[in-house]
């Protein structure tokens, strides 16, 4: 069985991470729980977050509030083979735990994604959404990246970025090999598309893209992107 760290950035999510938590402690087997570490990457949340980790036996490390530099300080922090990348309001199947700890050769990759409810747009948006990621290979935060130690060590550790560090982590893993994509879902909320609307939420996140893929720094679209 290969070893797993479960690396969670949260800023102000205590009421998520509760629930994450609690998932993940009703799908671990005893087996599978001595092979994983859970990190909490806390971001400077005035919440409670930070108790729960420690009432829930987590590694804690805390700084900067960036996704990314939350992801990379929690790597560093890590033992596991293999790194998994959570967002607090996420809820993985039971399947996707106990694929992850099988042994495999090092690579990369992410789950489907899916959202809660039975919105018909919501569910167009999680397939095209697995169906795009399939066919670039570029794979998003919803989505639970996971990468083996070695290869992220190689490519120099997770991108410090607050805004597409996903996006920049996919397209470095990507020069190494193509991304694993294992048909077993991962929850996401949707409570950003409810919030702003499907809609203008695609045409908001595609249009970040764009100006990201040309060149923008991502410091000033986070600065934007979060206002």
């Amino acid at each position: 069985m290969d070893t797993l760290s479960i690396v969670i950035p949260v800023l102000n999510d205590a009421l998520a991470l509760t629930r994450l938590l609690e998932c993940l402690r009703s799908l671990l087997s005893s087996e599978v729980a001595g092979a994983t570490e859970i990190i909490v990457a806390d971001g400077g949340s005035s919440d409670e977050g930070r108790a729960v980790a420690r009432r829930n036996g987590c590694v804690l490390v805390q700084g900067q509030a960036s996704r990314g530099a939350q992801l990379q300080r929690g790597f560093e922090s890590s033992r596991g083979q293999w790194i998994w990348m959570l967002h607090a309001d996420s809820i993985p199947e039971a399947e996707a735990v106990a694929w992850l700890v099988q042994p495999r050769a090092p690579g990369w990759g992410r789950f489907d994604v899916c959202f809660p409810g039975a919105r018909p747009l919501l569910k167009l948006v999680a397939t095209l959404m697995n169906w795009r990621s399939r066919r670039s290979g570029i794979c998003t935060g919803d989505q639970g990246i996971f990468v083996h130690r070695s290869l992220l060590n190689l490519i120099g550790g997770v991108p410090t970025q607050s805004l597409m560090e996903d996006i920049e982590l996919s397209k470095r893993l990507k020069r190494e090999m193509a991304p694993l994509c294992p048909r077993l879902r991962l929850m996401a909320s949707s409570r950003r598309w409810e919030h702003r609307g499907v809609v203008r939420t695609i045409v908001s996140m595609w249009w970040f893209r764009l100006r990201y893929w040309r060149g923008a720094d991502p410091e000033r679209l986070a600065d934007e992107y979060y206002s």
